[in-house]
């Protein structure tokens, strides 16, 4: 800002207006606090009268950007509701608190209104028919609903399961569970960028093969998967494709008619809506995907998924996947910038590797290993930066991530990772607050090590 124009004390106090400017000039890329309370010092002893304390005080210091810790950089663990969203779920608490199953009263009809709209606003983000759509209480229900809901109905035709080393826990443990009643469960290898081939998936297949669980993006690296292809390759042989698209869904294009996608898990709270609440997507036709439910009880969701329907979570997840559809090409470039910020900002540090793929991945996803640093000293070390280790969903395992080891990381680097997580409502003020800090970190963690 030039002082010659932002001075509205005229010319006896433009001087002293210069001051003011050169101040903030000369700390611009310091602490947003030192440059804040430096200026407010200025303002409130050296500027000659009130008026024009007051107007020098509004021109400069509300242009200057102060980080309150603590910097949420943890967005695949969840996100912040958008206020939007909490906005559109207000009233189902207090004025429309009806059950969607009431069907002889006014409160019932305006709830069941509700979830039909939140229905179509979730199919319209991933291009699927809304009786399509099955709400449940999140992605881990959805991932069982899918994988044990579906085999139910295919078990004749074979007993073979294909899916990948790098899923999330709550596809690799259901999983295990089948394995341990008799089904055959392969894992394909990824490769060192955390992605699964085509070809890994096409070798694994047999003629008994009736599943294929693939996750669309991962939640550790970020890495995105061919799921399209895999789709493609799963319906040229007839099996099933599910995919876990927890990760995916609102940051990603995705289209279940043209990916092949015959089952696709979501969850509301990794996409700026509620916790609570997720769906499944089931298709209906070419072909018809035949689930049995995991529990009995009502026959609710086309008896897919008994239960009360949470009205206000539903629309807020409806809300959500609204916002994602209109906003998402925006919202991916805006973090993208704010991303390479960050990778930039580290990059000074010695020992830098970033995991995952450099090109295919979430625009949000962030996960660097810092050599000669445990990752969860350091974590814990920067108590005004929310970043993690691993999967939140498996933060109290002590054990490494199994998809960073699956990546050929060894036990070292792999402990010493941190996944930056980057959302809607990330600053580049935050960014350069967790540069600083991670940087200062790392550097007083290895001086210790040398020392002890």
């Amino acid at each position: 800002m030039a002082w010659t124009t932002c001075c509205p004390g005229g010319e006896a106090t433009r001087g002293l207006c210069r001051t003011v400017c050169d101040i903030r000039l000369s700390l611009r890329g310091r602490d947003g606090q030192l440059s804040r309370l430096t200026y407010l010092f200025y303002v409130l002893f050296s500027l000659p009268s009130p008026v024009v304390k007051t107007a020098c005080f509004s021109t400069h210091f509300a242009s200057v950007k102060v980080v309150t810790p603590p910097v949420y950089l943890d967005n695949h663990a969840t996100t912040k509701p958008d206020p939007r969203v909490v906005a559109a779920m207000w009233p189902y608490f207090n004025e429309i608190y009806g059950n969607a199953a009431s069907t002889s009263h006014r409160f019932g009809w305006d709830a069941a209104d509700a979830v039909d709209r939140a229905r179509e606003q979730v199919a319209a983000l991933i291009h699927a028919d809304p009786k399509e759509i099955v709400f449940t209480s999140g992605a881990t229900e959805s991932n069982n609903l899918a994988i044990k809901g579906s085999l139910e109905h295919v078990k004749k035709r074979g007993n073979h399961i294909v899916s990948a080393v790098s899923e999330h826990k709550a596809v690799i443990d259901p999983l295990k569970r089948l394995a341990r009643e008799g089904w055959d469960v392969t894992f394909v290898p990824c490769d060192e960028f955390g992605q699964v081939s085509v070809d890994e998936v096409q070798r694994a297949l047999t003629d008994r093969t009736v599943l294929i669980s693939i996750m669309a993006a991962n939640n550790e690296v970020g890495t995105i998967n061919p799921f399209g292809a895999i789709g493609k390759l799963a319906h040229e042989r007839g099996i099933l494709f599910h995919t876990d698209a927890t990760q995916a869904v609102g940051k990603l294009p995705i289209d279940v008619r043209a990916d092949g996608i015959d089952l696709l898990s979501l969850s509301a709270h990794k996409l700026y809506g509620p916790k609570g609440v997720g769906a499944l997507y089931v298709r209906r036709r070419d072909p018809q995907v035949r689930l049995a439910p995991l529990f009995d009880g009502g026959g609710h969701e086309r008896g897919f998924r008994s239960g009360t329907i949470a009205v206000p979570l539903v629309v807020g997840m409806g809300e959500a996947c609204r916002i994602a559809a209109e906003e998402m090409e925006s919202d991916n470039l805006r973090i993208l910038a704010l991303r390479e910020r960050l990778h930039a900002g580290l990059n000074s540090l010695e020992g830098l590797k970033l995991n995952g793929h450099p090109a295919e991945r979430l625009a949000g996803n962030l996960n660097l290993s810092f050599s000669r640093v445990d990752g969860e000293a350091l974590m814990m070390s920067m108590r005004e930066v929310a970043v993690s280790s691993g999967s939140a969903c498996s933060s109290s395992n002590p054990e490494p991530s199994h998809v960073l080891r699956a990546m050929g990381l060894d036990e070292d680097m792999a402990r010493a990772s941190l996944r930056f997580g980057l959302g809607r409502f990330t600053t580049e003020e935050e960014i350069d607050y967790a540069v600083e800090s991670v940087v200062a970190n790392v550097d007083r963690l290895r001086r210790l090590a040398v020392l002890g």
